[in-house]
Formats: C-alpha cells, structure tokens, sequence
C-alpha cells in the first residue's frame, strides 16, 4: 500500500505523489517510463522547435510510443505554450498539442496511458476545454498566485507553482517555493504541486505541509541511471555543481536556470547589449540548439547546461525504480515522526 495517497494521485492513477518534470528539448521516454513504472508520473517531453514541424510531430509521437512500449502505467506529455511578441500562440504549440490528441483518439490502449498533459510558459486558454474534451487531466505551470487563481478559474486540473530555484525556464516573477506555494495553495482548490528545489523525501513532506499534493522534480531526474539517453558528460556537471555556479539568463520562454559557464556568459552579455541587436528568432533558434548540444554531444562549456539550484546538494546518480519509492516512504516517516512528537490536544 502506498504510504502517501491523495486526490492527486487519484485523479492521475499514479502510486506516488512524485512527477518527473519536463526535460526538452530533447529524448526523455526511457526517463519517463522508468518513473512511470515506479509508482510516479513520467512525463515525455517534447522534441524542440524544428523548421520542420511535420518531422517534429513525428518524433514526438515515436517517443510517446516508446515510453508506452517501456510501461504499462500512466504518464505526461509536457508542451511549452509559446507565444510571439504580439500575444499570438506558436504554430509549434499547436502542432504538438494535437499530435497528442490525435495519437490517443487513434489508439485507445495509449489513450488509457497517457492521461496527463502538462502545459507551461504561455498560458493555454484556447486549449483548456479542447483538453477536456478529449479527457485528459491537465497540468499547468504558473510562477504566480495570480497565474494559478487564472487557471483553475479556466478550468485547469491541476496547478504546478513553480519556484524561482527551478531549472531550466523558470517563472519571471522570481518568487521562491517557501513563498509561493502556500499562496497558491490558499487561493484555488485544484491539487498543486511544487517545482523547485525538492530532492527528497524531505522536500515532498514541506510541500505536503503547505498544502501542496505532490512535488514535479526536474534535476533528480537527470541524474539517474535511467536517464541513459542524455550525455554523461551532462549528468556529471550537474554532480560537480557546487552552490553558486547557477545562474538565471534570458531563455526561450523567459528567465532560465543552468550552470555558469560559456554559453549561459554569453547571454548574459547579450542582455546588457555587449553584442549589440541580435536577431530573436536566430538567437531562439541558437539557445534551443545550444541546450541540446549539451545534451546530446555533452558540451558543458559551449552549450547551456539547465539545472536547478538543487543541484549543488545532489552528488550521486540513483535508481528510479528504488528511489520514487524510498521518497514518498520517507516523507511518510518524517510526517508520522513530526506528529508522534506534538503533545496530544485535549
């Protein structure tokens, strides 16, 4: 029996209350499936922005098919919602967002596994109620109370609050996980979870005592033994990282979070005009490049290297199946271990 159980992990059918976040832009179904199949939610990221959005629809339906062939359990497909300077959704969105609805209206054994779509950056409204139709529960990330109150009002499942220590695209309010969380927590109803700095058991028992359902981790993730398709080179500057060696810069969505080194220095000097004008979409184009070539060649230096700030408390790579377990099992412990400890209310 699960120790932790909850109208999240009803409502998504997963065992434990632990979700792999989205990691693109590059392979994650072997990742996904292994979380998956451990009691967790995985969750299968989309495959960048190619000029060839047909191809890109293709390989993003093949990584769905491979996590669905690794597991029998429920899993997530995560599509970033971006939008250009006048407000408009990117044709990117859309084509990966009925990829997906498309793939489970024409398989329904798929269907009955990939339940969750998590959506983030931008937000969805023209595909809240296209989501629902097609009954699927959907996740959204917010990096404001403001943000979460908006989607739960759209009718939005499930809100992940996003703290400011998270890797990769992390929400341009800058608000930490202590202060948001609890904020959003109090002003909507739906099941949140928290992003941002969780690595264990400890980490999942604070969120439950916000009032958080669950906790989305998206660095401990990546260095495990399953996450085999990503370079080692990656995994092992995550485990050299020491606090500090994070930075935030300007990413594809907004504000991201990686290592410092070359690639994320030069940004940074973009920022404050060292470069003079740069083309947007060449320097979009660059970024998304940039991350993975990190991931796949294991350039560290010359390629944006996406990590949280967790990063630097994580040394060791472990494995999935032992460790989604072992988490929920020790926030048990240490809420069951906290209450013993309350004198008895009279």
């Amino acid at each position: 029996m699960a120790p932790i159980e909850n109208r999240y992990t009803r409502l998504v059918g997963i065992e434990h209350p632990i979700v792999q976040e989205g990691l693109g832009p590059f392979r994650t179904p072997k990742l996904a499936a292994a979380v998956s199949a451990a009691g967790g939610l995985g969750t299968v990221s989309m495959p960048g922005m190619p000029l060839d959005l047909d191809a890109g629809a293709r390989t993003f339906r093949q990584h769905i098919d491979e996590c669905a062939s690794l597991t029998d359990r429920p899993f997530a497909v995560n599509i970033p919602v971006g939008v250009d300077t006048n407000g408009d959704v990117l044709p990117f969105t859309d084509v990966y967002i009925r990829t997906v609805l498309a793939a489970r209206a024409a398989d329904s054994g798929l269907a009955g596994q990939l339940r969750v779509l998590t959506t983030s950056a931008g937000f969805p409204g023209r595909y809240v109620q296209l989501i629902k139709d097609a009954g699927m529960v959907h996740q959204h990330k917010v990096g404001s109370t403001r943000q979460a109150v908006k989607s739960a009002e759209a009718g939005i499942d499930v809100v992940i609050a996003a703290g400011f220590e998270m890797g990769g695209h992390a929400p341009s309010k800058a608000v930490h996980t202590f202060v948001l969380v609890p904020s959003i927590t109090e002003a909507v109803d739906v099941p949140v979870l928290l992003t941002g700095g969780a690595r264990d058991g400890r980490g999942l028992a604070a969120a439950l005592s916000m009032g958080a359902e669950g906790v989305a981790m998206g660095t401990r993730f990546i260095t495990t033994h399953q996450n085999s398709d990503w370079h080692p080179a990656y995994l092992q500057a995550l485990l050299d990282a020491q606090e500090g060696d994070d930075v935030a810069f300007d990413g594809v969505y907004g504000p991201c979070r990686g290592l410092r080194n070359a690639a994320s220095r030069q940004l940074l000097g973009q920022q404050h005009g060292a470069d003079g004008e740069v083309d947007a979409v060449e320097l979009t184009r660059w970024k998304i490049e940039s991350m993975q070539r990190a991931q796949t060649d294991g350039d560290v230096e010359d390629g944006l290297v996406l990590t949280g700030q967790v990063a630097s408390a994580i040394h060791d790579l472990v494995d999935v199946a032992e460790f989604v377990p072992a988490m929920a099992e020790q926030a048990a412990a240490i809420i069951h271990r906290l209450a013993a400890s309350l004198p008895t209310i009279r």
